[in-house]
Formats: structure tokens, C-alpha cells, sequence
């Protein structure tokens, strides 16, 4: 499986981007958990969200309310939606496919927002 993360870009405080990864093989969602992550300068990698067998989703506290995870099973892939974005938001953002055989990483993709 491989991972290409596309949808990044510069937004003003208070704007909406959309992340998309896009997965070389259909997504299975009994076989993999879909997840996001973000990291900004000089900090941690950061969990984001999960989207799973259902498809169920769970996100951190960080963007719960803001940030809406979701899966095209056509188009093999997953999207991130966020609202409401601050500069705190500002971070390179990554997918991940994760399975009882181990994880696959999406290159990641730039997320600026500023005024």
C-alpha cells in the first residue's frame, strides 16, 4: 500500500481546507485503521483522528468539533475536513494505515494558516 497526502496550502485564520490521502489500493477498513497526524515545528507528532471499521471515527480533544475524518470507498481514500482553523493549526499533516502487519505513512503535506 502506499499513502499520497495532497490538499494542503495556505489559509487564513478561521478557513476550511480539506487533506486527502489517496491509497494505491482499496481501503479496507477491517484490515486497516485509517489515521491523521500533524507536527509542527519543534514539537511531537501529534495523533489527530482515527476512521475505522463502521466507519467509526475518533479525534483528539485538539480538533474534536473542528476537524471531520471520512473515506471514499471508490476512490480509495480518506479525507481530513477542517474548520475553524488557527494558526495553531499550522503543522504538516500525515495519513497513516495501520494494521496488525505493521503501519504505512503518507508523505506528509504543508497546512499553514495565517493572517
Amino acid at each position: 500500500v502506499q499513502l499520497q497526502a495532497s490538499g494542503g496550502g495556505w489559509v487564513q485564520p478561521g478557513g476550511s481546507l480539506t487533506l486527502s490521502c489517496a491509497a494505491s489500493v482499496r481501503i479496507l477498513l477491517s484490515t486497516y485503521t485509517m489515521r491523521w497526524y500533524r507536527q509542527a515545528p519543534g514539537k511531537e507528532r501529534e495523533w489527530l483522528a482515527n476512521i475505522y471499521s463502521g466507519p467509526r471515527t475518533n479525534y483528539a480533544n485538539s480538533v474534536m468539533g473542528r476537524f471531520t475524518a471520512s473515506i471514499d470507498n471508490d476512490k480509495n481514500t480518506v479525507y481530513l475536513q477542517m474548520n475553524n482553523l488557527s494558526p495553531e493549526d499550522t503543522a504538516v499533516y500525515y495519513c497513516y494505515a495501520d494494521s496488525s502487519r505493521g503501519g504505512i505513512w503518507g508523505q506528509g503535506t504543508q497546512v499553514t494558516v495565517s493572517s
